[in-house]
């Protein structure tokens, strides 16, 4: 027992250690190479797992094969647009300015029933509405709505709007995180003063709190039925 759950650490992470490398895309982002490697990578890490007889090193070799072909292809994607085209296809139009290109439908296998499913995944539902409609090569749809279909923007009315960055969080679950305090040139005393200010006594109580860039503080508390501050 205790020589299979050494074996299933190690293959585990083996495993974990080989995603990272892969890179971060999530499953359905995953180009058709990358998504047969992961399948692969997983029922080679069974095959040891559920038999012991089996030598460790016949399931870490290949998955490590596996990981150096990976990253290979993906340097060689990098490097090369005609290779890429290979290895991982093209885009492909099915709908350009609001018609349905059936030639480019039988092509690729792709019903409509699935193609307006998508539109309106992507609030989309009428197909006149669109300019262009690109089936990516990670099977996602992209959708561009005609000019005149398009949210308004505060561009179009001609108004000037204010930057907006990203928060900075600066406790996590009664954390405190130092380089983000440090990152927005503020300090233990500034923050212990903002939190007594709501009548938090200590960091330690407070669930989530961030900064925005307007300098507003967010805070919600530990144990208080998800109430905020």
């Amino acid at each position: 027992m205790l020589i299979v759950l050494v074996r299933t650490l190690i293959l585990y992470g083996l495993i974990v250690v080989a995603m990272r490398i892969m890179g971060k895309q999530q499953i359905g982002q995953l180009q058709p190479f990358e998504l047969v490697i992961t399948i692969m990578i997983s029922e080679l890490a069974a095959i040891p797992m559920e038999n012991p007889g089996i030598p460790l090193i016949n399931g870490i070799t290949p998955i490590l094969t596996l990981l150096v072909a990976q990253v290979t292809l993906s340097y060689i994607s990098l490097r090369s647009e005609r290779a890429r085209a290979f290895i991982c296809g093209t885009p492909s139009v099915l709908i350009e300015n609001g018609q349905i290109l059936e030639p480019e439908l039988k092509r690729l296998r792709y019903n409509i029933s699935d193609l307006t499913e998508q539109l309106r995944v992507k609030n989309v539902p009428n197909v006149s509405d669109v300019e262009f409609a690109i089936l990516e090569t990670n099977g996602n749809l992209s959708v561009i709505p005609k000019s005149q279909k398009r949210p308004i923007v505060p561009e179009d009315l001609a108004i000037q709007t204010q930057y907006e960055g990203l928060p900075h969080t600066l406790i996590m679950d009664g954390r405190i995180i130092h380089k983000n305090l440090k990152k927005i040139n503020l300090n233990l005393a500034w923050l212990d003063d903002q939190l007594r200010a709501k009548g938090i006594g200590s960091p330690a109580q407070v669930l989530f709190a961030s900064l925005d860039t307007e300098g507003n503080l967010y805070c919600q508390v530990k144990n208080n039925g998800g109430g905020r501050r």
